[in-house]
């Protein structure tokens, strides 16, 4: 055991000159710790929606102007002011008096024709865009409603939309699953990088030399690997803390890392002992984590969903049996990995 961790301190104190691997870490950090402020822009690209509220002054023309305003009473934060005409409206919108312009005018067949117009490449576009569609999905609802005693057959039902916080959703189905498993990566590829290392530089050999074995170098580098992924899960989770963002089951959450960090170290150790070039190793590590957080990701057990399930305490005896599955095989696939590199010897 102490040869053990003394390959591990080593390797752990080696890290800092990983520079690749500390630039991953910084990023973590930095999404961690200001992850209150960040959320509101990365809600903004994953959804548009939750832009919703935002204030926006539209000028609105044309002889269907009223249902307009009408509907800007039913969307919070947009106001309507009508104008005389189009030119009017869009004279507004020129000088800047006005945010968005929207002319809707009535067709010989009865139908309403609206034409938009918004900021183009603005750093306002996309809140008066999101905006302006509440608005006409509001302005359409209404005609909808005043129109269906006179339709011959009742419209379609539309389902009921969701009152769910985008925020929310974003936080605990995407940023603490991506907080949770990229240190899993950064694990792997440290281990790839370690062994290979060892290879083309021959220390691997002066190690040999010492009184320790083949298995307890590769314990070793594993050990000091596996237990980084756990400790940065950790400290990302108490900075979202800090930030105001409740996780639950943190103890759960950091044993299913632990088990998935053990089954990538594993598939590291096996392409590094297959492909000893650091390129190579590295390349196949890559495509390898890919293929295997991908199909896993496709399935209702995965590993994003089951942090994310544990995360918001909506967890199952399912999801509890999943974690001591990936354990189970993080295990398994460990001490199969090793019997045999450790049989086959490395860089032969």
């Amino acid at each position: 055991m102490g040869s053990r961790l003394t390959i591990a301190g080593r390797e752990l104190a080696g890290l800092r000159a990983e520079k690749t691997i500390l630039l991953a870490v910084g990023i973590q950090l930095f999404i961690a710790a200001f992850s209150s402020f960040l959320v509101v822009g990365l809600v903004s690209m994953y959804d548009p929606g939750a832009l919703d509220g935002a204030e926006i002054e539209v000028a609105a023309a044309g002889d269907a102007v009223d249902g307009v305003e009408r509907a800007a009473a039913e969307v919070p934060g947009a106001s309507v002011t009508a104008y005389a005409d189009a030119g009017a409206a869009r004279h507004a919108f020129d000088r800047n008096a006005a945010d968005a312009v929207v002319v809707a005018t009535r067709t010989d067949e009865g139908r309403i024709a609206t034409a938009v117009t918004a900021p183009d490449a603005t750093v306002e576009t996309t809140v008066v865009v999101v905006q302006l569609r509440e608005l006409l999905r509001a302005h359409e609802l209404n005609e909808r409603a005043a129109r269906a005693p006179h339709l011959t057959e009742p419209p379609l039902p539309l389902p009921e939309r969701s009152e769910a916080s985008p925020y929310f959703a974003f936080t605990y189905t995407v940023l603490i699953p991506l907080l949770a498993v990229l240190p899993v990566f950064v694990s792997g590829a440290l281990v790839v990088d370690s062994i290979t290392e060892e290879l083309d530089e021959g220390t691997l050999e002066l190690l040999r030399v010492a009184p320790v074995t083949l298995g307890e170098i590769l314990d070793g580098k594993a050990a000091a690997a596996v237990a980084i992924a756990p400790g940065q899960a950790l400290l990302w989770l108490l900075l979202l803390a800090a930030n105001g963002t409740s996780v639950a089951n943190v103890g759960p959450i950091l044993a299913l890392m632990t088990a998935l960090t053990t089954l990538v170290v594993a598939v590291a150790v096996g392409l590094a002992a297959i492909a000893p070039d650091r390129r190579a190793a590295q390349l196949l590590y890559s495509v390898a984590v890919l293929a295997l957080f991908g199909g896993a990701t496709a399935m209702d057990g995965g590993p994003a969903n089951a942090v994310a399930r544990l995360a918001i305490d909506s967890a199952d005896a399912t999801t509890g049996a999943l974690v001591a599955a990936y354990a189970v095989i993080a295990a398994a696939a460990y001490l199969g990995v090793r019997r045999v590199v450790v049989a086959e010897g490395l860089g032969r």
